[in-house]
């Protein structure tokens, strides 16, 4: 009732039609049209007021001081702008943003070398070639100074995940790859002798273990006899990330250390499909000829053919591209394969 008297006395001042029978929304409504605030707005001012002084007062560091609720209100007001930019209510240059010129897509061709392109040319990326034809071509594109390697990719149809279809072996190339091998063994002394004849670089037991503790690493292939395994497992950290860990399946793990050796220096190489089902292998050098080559190549394919598990149903080998170190590739015709 205080509030409809303050109510009534406000509007005879303010010579208002009313009376003490009208509501207390009939007041209010009679001051609002004579354009005075109500107590209750009034009130509600007071107290927006307050809460403005409450505001005021800020942390001096954090998520509440004031430069961290400024970067707040600039960070909203530009993801507001680029909603309106992006939706076209807003023009970019009415907002003060530069637009700058578009940016310019280029194949991966033009952004290859001159030489690159040049010798690009001489390889038809629509064509599939014959084996025969592949190995005429390759070494024609190879600018590099040294003499480059001749790979050969073979997407396989198999699932690296499961233990069978993890495909890995050995073959033994008939003309070599055209490397220097630096081969290690790590034998009992009573085969050190063999080893060194069929021609390994480095043989010991004890003292190459010295060298490993130092992780000194320089050979390409390390063969071990079955009873020494065991003292090599602690190695496996340095050995196993660069392909070098003894392995029976791939022949390095071996009573008869000189034959390993030999097969090794002769061209002997290790095969292993990666986590994209491909198998990554250099087939011989550029210096080679191509009758030379395309054998290796055939070698390889052969093996990798009578390494398909019986799980796999569909299409085994599905692609296959020869190419040379840092040169362009082609892809291979399976049908003449």
């Amino acid at each position: 009732m205080a509030k409809k008297a303050e109510l009534v006395e406000k509007a005879k001042k303010l010579k208002l039609d009313v009376s003490a029978k009208s509501t207390i929304k009939e007041l209010e409504a009679a001051i609002a049209e004579a354009g005075v605030g109500t107590p209750s707005s009034e009130n509600e001012t007071a107290v927006e007021a307050s809460s403005d002084v409450k505001e005021e007062k800020l942390a001096k560091a954090g998520k509440r001081s004031a430069k961290a609720l400024k970067e707040v209100e600039e960070k909203e007001a530009k993801e507001e702008r680029k909603e309106k930019i992006a939706s076209g209510d807003l023009d970019p240059a009415e907002a003060g943003i530069k637009k700058g010129p578009s940016p310019k897509t280029r194949t991966r061709l033009e952004r290859r070398s001159k030489n690159y392109k040049k010798i690009a040319g001489l390889i038809d990326k629509e064509k599939q070639y014959t084996l025969k034809e592949a190995v005429e071509v390759l070494p024609k594109t190879s600018t590099v100074k040294f003499d480059a390697s001749v790979e050969l990719h073979v997407n396989l149809g198999v699932d690296p995940r499961q233990a069978d279809q993890n495909i890995r072996g050995t073959v033994a190339l008939p003309y070599g790859t055209g490397k220097s091998i630096r081969i290690a063994v790590f034998a009992p002394a009573d085969q050190h002798e063999d080893a060194k004849k069929a021609g390994a670089d480095i043989v010991g037991e004890d003292e190459f273990l010295q060298q490993l503790d130092k992780e000194q690493i320089d050979f390409d292939v390390l063969i071990a006899t079955p009873q020494l395994m065991a003292k090599l497992s602690k190695y496996a950290r340095i050995l196993g990330p660069r392909g070098l860990m003894p392995n029976p399946k791939s022949g390095t793990v071996t009573a008869k250390v000189g034959q390993a050796v030999k097969e090794a220096k002769a061209g002997k190489v290790e095969y292993r499909v990666d986590k994209q089902s491909i198998v990554h292998l250099a087939v011989g050098k550029v210096s080679f000829s191509p009758k030379n080559l395309e054998e290796n190549a055939r070698v390889v394919l052969k093996s990798l053919s009578d390494a398909k598990p019986s799980s796999v149903k569909g299409v085994y080998i599905k692609k296959v591209s020869m190419t040379t170190t840092m040169g362009p590739g082609l892809t291979l015709a399976l049908s003449e394969l």
